[in-house]
């Protein structure tokens, strides 16, 4: 099982980052909480403030761990670990996804989200 951290980014008016998995990837078209894959040795905070440098060129700090979702796909499973962080410096730009956008949490369609991200968007409308 893969473990992946990924980031619950809110702007000022509430709305959440998703980044958009390009056409001819895994998952290509989806929109996801941005975030990857966990190296060895390193914890999920450090994880995520490189990923999030990395795929969207920003720092970031993350500040509260969310409930770890696993999901099961039908090549690979992943133990997903999702962060509410907060930018520090830099505007989020797209470096391996097709698109970014803000979304209201209460708008986004779960058809439109990547499977294991659903449970993570489900968390965020219960509170």
């Amino acid at each position: 099982m893969t473990p992946v951290a990924c980031a619950i980014i809110e702007d000022e008016a509430g709305r959440v980052l998703l980044a958009k998995r390009p056409e001819g990837k895994c998952l290509g078209g989806f929109w996801e909480f941005p975030g990857g894959k966990i190296e060895a040795g390193e914890s999920v905070e450090a994880a995520l403030v490189r990923e999030l440098e990395e795929e969207l060129l920003i720092q970031t700090q993350v500040f509260q761990t969310l409930e770890t979702v696993e999901h099961h796909y039908e090549k690979f499973s992943i133990r997903l670990i999702p962060c509410r962080a907060k930018i520090l410096a830099g505007i989020p730009t797209p470096t391996e996804h097709s698109d970014l956008g803000w979304f209201p949490i209460q708008e986004i369609a779960i058809e439109t989200l990547a499977p294991a991200d659903v449970p993570i968007l489900s968390q965020l409308l219960k509170k």
